[in-house]
C-alpha cells in the first residue's frame, strides 16, 4: 500500500486516533493534494481566536468566553483526531471566507457544515456562528 489512504467520505470509525481516518471509496476531486487533506488545526484555530481578540471590544464578555470555549471544544475534537477530513476542509475553506470578509459565504460552508456533519460538529458550531456574526457586525476602519 503505497497509495495514500483515501479520503474519507463518512464519520471516522469509532476509536480513530490518526489523523487520516481510512474508509472504503474513492478519492474525491475536491482534495487533489495530500496537503489540503491534511489541514492543521492552527490553520483553522489562529485565525478564529483571532476574530474572536478583535470581537473583545464590542461583544459582551459572556458570549466572547462561550465562544471561546467553543473553540477549545473544536481544537480537542480536533488534537484526538475526531474530525474527518471533510470536516477539516470545509472548516478551513470557512475560515478563508471569513478573513476575506465573506460573511454570505463562511455562513454557507457552517450551514452545509451542521446537516452533513451534525454529529462530529454540534458541540462547537453554535461558537463558530456566533463569531461569523459578531465579526459581520464588528464597526469597519479600525
Amino acid at each position: 500500500p503505497t497509495a495514500p489512504p483515501p479520503r474519507a467520505l463518512g464519520p471516522p470509525p469509532l476509536g480513530s486516533v490518526g489523523a487520516a481516518p481510512r474508509a472504503e471509496g474513492r478519492p474525491r476531486a475536491a482534495c487533489p493534494e495530500q496537503e489540503e487533506c491534511s489541514v492543521s488545526a492552527d490553520t483553522v484555530l489562529t485565525p478564529l481566536r483571532a476574530a474572536l481578540d478583535s470581537c473583545r471590544a464590542t461583544v459582551q464578555k459572556q458570549v466572547c468566553n462561550d465562544i471561546g470555549r467553543r473553540l477549545t471544544v473544536l481544537e480537542d475534537a480536533w488534537a484526538q483526531g475526531k474530525l474527518s477530513a471533510p470536516v477539516r476542509k470545509r472548516m478551513s475553506l470557512l475560515v478563508q471566507e471569513l478573513q476575506q470578509q465573506h460573511w454570505d459565504a463562511a455562513d454557507e460552508i457552517h450551514r452545509s457544515l451542521m446537516v452533513d456533519h451534525v454529529n462530529e460538529v454540534s458541540q462547537w458550531m453554535v461558537g463558530v456562528k456566533r463569531l461569523i456574526a459578531e465579526t459581520r457586525d464588528l464597526p469597519t476602519g479600525e
